[in-house]
């Protein structure tokens, strides 16, 4: 009976707080109360403050001068909860995993530099006695050029292209791999120290929106006699926001597009205008100008459209009316990645895998629009173009989006709010003059959005430093960086900045790891073709291991560029297309290069690909597929030869079944002789009752009751 009543008062409790739970956020989206919040434990600065665990953390966690500490994990946990803890030891794991990837681009960067003079390919692109005439970069008004004029840019390219950039994709294949896995193992610890190793996540109470919405279906209904609780949305109720949400976000993308697609023709007619220039210096220096400036417009164009999308991903996902949080945060990262990833990946993947591909040839171009010629890569390749490209959105978007908004954003709403503050005060000073409540302080405070914007940013910049890394390999170096800062950057905006968040249990970092997988667990999926194409494909390093091993007469690099230069004849040029100008090197051109294996002009087939063309194809498809397999086996080895759970965590674990067990053994073998005990006291008052005199057999029925009963009490 007790048990019975003991369990009634639990689920009265429990009730209780549910409905206390429902009736806060069904009164929050009715707009009966402006917010609610757990209060900070109390002030962190001041002489006479009283110690308690914000002042902690702020003096120990969200300060600049301890950057060099290992982060409080517990105590961020015991404030703020399981689910914000895991973001910190994840982001905590992620900045200690990539000293190692540092180091080792540092290493391959000064490779680089010390075997830049060495590099025989850019000595001769440097040689002006070899008086390679090139062919005119656009129609008209570009006039031929001489190659080495492009002298800077393939030194430079040396800095990156080089064979320790594959040696360095490897590694960084195996690092992600080594990373996934030492997340697991950390996670696993976390949870048993946290007794999260048996917890299992509940369904989460409707959202206010959708029962809203339950609610006005079911009056909507002819038979008012059917419960609410039975109602439910199903998809013909949401079918209007699917179609809105597959427009919206094909639109966007195709906007990505297409802007993506006006800074190429930005590219091509600035390169065109910049040609015209009389200067030698000009026109040495127009890819780099051209460049810098339509990375520029990229990365301005990304920032801008990245809080669009935020925005329209947030109400996309508000339309269609999920109907616990956990599937309103689950459809609003999908949404939000989508874009994102396109709007900051899109100009990238351009440079490494399109640009270059679709020109055509002197007297057969590919025009957009007929009017505007595909661009070229430069005769080093795309790889040095590629770096500036992703370096320079990397760095703009840690610097500007991550780091500059974070801080100078609520340091003006904060601004704004003391101003308010102040007038208010001005108003009314006996007011002011009050002691105010810490719901009060807090109130002044900004609202916690969520943790979808601090993953969103480190999940980006993950994918910087493994897809493309080949072609920048100081991009860990920049991201170690920009994360020490991250780190106790965001410290200090959940300690100071923040109303304090609600604490919630979470066993994982939830749907963010989906997002970390194809880079991660399946490098040879995704990481592995990326490094493989960019080096394949990008960069030069397969047609110099064809021209080594295959046409090199004295077993050097000696006559490579030659090699992968063809020849047109000036007089095969389509009429109007021709340069105004072609005496502007000073002598008259009647053979000029470009970047192609096509043949001669004195060819029966000329201008036809050539027997070179295939065999570099064939050579960079077979490195695609050899070393994407390398890459995956080798990742699927590091992730057998790991385990998962830290072997003294599961031994732990195993003990204590072990002890669960035994214990359960004991009360089971208590019970038994329990009963066994019963028996022979039933069995003795039996023999007791059948040596009883004759004159107690009279009342035989009331002995045998009496004999028979023993307490129950036990």
């Amino acid at each position: 009976m007790d048990d019975e009543v003991r369990l009634s008062n639990l689920e009265i409790i429990n009730n209780y707080y549910v409905f206390i739970f429902q009736g806060i956020t069904s009164l929050l989206a009715n707009g009966v109360y402006s917010a609610a919040y757990p209060l900070h434990d109390g002030d962190y600065e001041g002489e006479n403050v009283e110690p308690n665990d914000r002042k902690l953390l702020c003096e120990e966690w969200a300060s600049y001068g301890v950057f060099y500490k290992y982060q409080p994990i517990d105590l961020v946990r015991k404030y703020f909860g399981e689910k914000i803890g895991l973001y910190f030891a994840w982001l905590g794991v992620y900045t200690q995993m990539l000293i190692p990837a540092s180091i080792v681009g540092i290493i391959v960067f000064l490779y680089g530099c010390a075997t830049v003079d060495e590099n025989i390919p850019s000595m001769e692109m440097c040689d002006q006695r070899n008086n390679i005439t090139m062919c005119p970069l656009c129609d008209k008004t570009c006039s031929y050029w001489k190659m080495s004029s492009a002298c800077a840019t393939a030194r430079a390219s040396h800095l990156f292209d080089n064979p320790a950039t594959v040696f360095f994709s490897v590694f960084m294949a195996l690092w992600a791999a080594t990373f996934m896995e030492h997340w697991k193992r950390k996670q696993m610890r976390l949870n048993y120290r946290w007794d999260l190793t048996g917890f299992e996540e509940e369904e989460d109470h409707p959202r206010a929106e959708y029962e809203a919405k339950v609610l006005e279906k079911s009056l909507r209904k002819e038979h008012k006699h059917k419960e609410t609780d039975k109602e439910k949305l199903t998809w013909k109720d949401r079918f209007p926001a699917y179609l809105t949400n597959f427009v919206g976000i094909i639109f966007m993308v195709g906007l990505t597009f297409a802007i993506v697609f006006g800074v190429i023709i930005y590219r091509i007619s600035t390169a065109a205008a910049l040609a015209i220039s009389s200067t030698p210096s000009g026109r040495s220096s127009v890819r780099v100008t051209v460049t810098a400036t339509a990375v520029i417009i990229n990365l301005v164009v990304i920032i801008i459209l990245d809080e669009v999308y935020g925005c329209i991903a947030r109400w996309l996902t508000q339309i269609e009316v999920p109907k616990t949080d956990k599937n309103f945060e689950e459809r609003l990262i999908f949404k939000a990645f989508l874009l994102k990833f396109v709007n900051a990946y899109t100009p990238i993947f351009y440079v490494a895998f399109f640009k270059g591909r679709f020109v055509g040839r002197p007297g057969d171009y590919v025009y957009i629009f007929h009017s505007f010629r595909m661009e070229e890569c430069a005769p080093g390749g795309c790889l040095m173009e590629l770096c500036i490209q992703l370096s320079i959105i990397m760095l703009g978007k840690q610097l500007i989006q991550n780091n500059l908004f974070e801080i100078g954003i609520p340091k003006m709403k904060k601004f704004i709010r003391y101003l308010k503050l102040k007038r208010r005060r001005s108003l009314d000073h006996e007011e002011h003059m009050k002691k105010k409540q810490r719901y009060e302080v807090d109130y002044n405070l900004e609202p916690f959005a969520g943790l979808t914007p601090e993953y969103m940013e480190m999940i980006i910049q993950f994918g910087f430093v493994t897809l493309f890394v080949a072609s920048f390999p100081l991009a860990p170096l920049f991201a170690l960086l920009n994360n020490i800062i991250e780190i106790r950057l965001d410290a200090k905006k959940f300690v100071t900045e923040l109303r304090r968040p609600v604490a919630v249990r979470a066993k994982d970092i939830g749907k963010w790891i989906l997002l970390l997988y194809p880079c991660l667990f399946i490098p040879g999926l995704m990481a592995g073709y990326c490094y493989a194409f960019v080096i394949s494909f990008t960069s030069d390093f397969i047609p110099r291991l064809v021209y080594l091993y295959m046409y090199s007469e004295n077993g050097t690099m000696h006559g490579f560029v030659n090699h992968t230069l063809s020849s047109f004849n000036v007089s095969d040029f389509q009429a109007g297309t021709a340069p105004n100008d072609p005496l502007d090197l000073g002598y008259e051109v009647q053979i000029c290069r470009y970047k192609d294996y096509r043949e001669p002009p004195w060819s029966e087939n000329k201008y036809d690909i050539s027997k070179d063309f295939w065999a570099v194809l064939a050579a960079r498809l077979a490195f695609v597929i050899v070393f994407q397999n390398l890459v995956m086996f080798m990742s699927e080895f590091v992730d057998w030869i790991i385990p998962d759970i830290p072997k003294d965590i599961s031994q732990q674990i195993h003990k204590e079944k072990v002890l669960m067990v035994e214990v359960f053994m004991r009360e089971e073998q208590g019970k038994l002789q329990m009963l066994e005990t019963w028996k022979d006291k039933d069995k003795r008052k039996g023999e007791n009752c059948n040596n009883h005199s004759p004159r107690l057999s009279r009342s035989r029925s009331g002995s045998l009751s009496s004999c028979h009963s023993y307490p129950l009490d036990v």
